[in-house]
């Protein structure tokens, strides 16, 4: 079901994005003017029309978002791709809680789009795993989830 478009996310995008969850973030490079692409996975959908991620406080990612603040948010998900476009907002502060320097990077939603192919439906969604020491992972992972949604 192709190029559907929606303002904020559906339920189901919702959901899926108040668990950490495999995405990929496009800015523009602040020195080339160049599209780049970063997969992240600390990301928390606030509310329907409010997106929050986290980067590390020397990220590439915030630079550009200084430079050019639209960005677009490919989410795998239900079966389909989807493509979030909105403005960012850069944290003021590295965030509490968290023993990462991260920054938080809070999205306004334009744009949600069903940008898969027609005809077609994806069987399987990325699946990662965390290649740490695992209970360290859970842990950090659980404090950047909690400050993200507490922010």
């Amino acid at each position: 079901m192709g190029n559907r478009i929606e303002t904020s996310l559906n339920e189901d995008l919702l959901a899926t994005l108040q668990e950490e969850h495999y995405v990929t973030i496009a800015t523009v490079d602040a020195e080339s003017g160049a599209p780049k692409v970063n997969a992240i996975s600390w990301i928390y959908a606030k509310d329907s029309k409010t997106v929050r991620f986290a980067v590390d406080q020397k990220s590439k990612i915030l630079n550009n978002i200084k430079s050019e603040p639209l960005v677009t948010i490919t989410v795998i998900a239900d079966g389909s791709t989807y493509s979030l476009t909105g403005k960012a907002f850069i944290g003021e502060d590295v965030m509490n809680n968290v023993p990462l320097k991260l920054r938080m990077v809070e999205v306004k939603i334009e744009e949600v789009k069903d940008v898969m192919f027609y005809g077609a439906r994806l069987i399987n969604e990325p699946k990662f795993e965390k290649t740490y020491d695992e209970e360290a992972a859970l842990k950090l992972d659980n404090q950047v989830m909690k400050a993200l949604k507490n922010a």
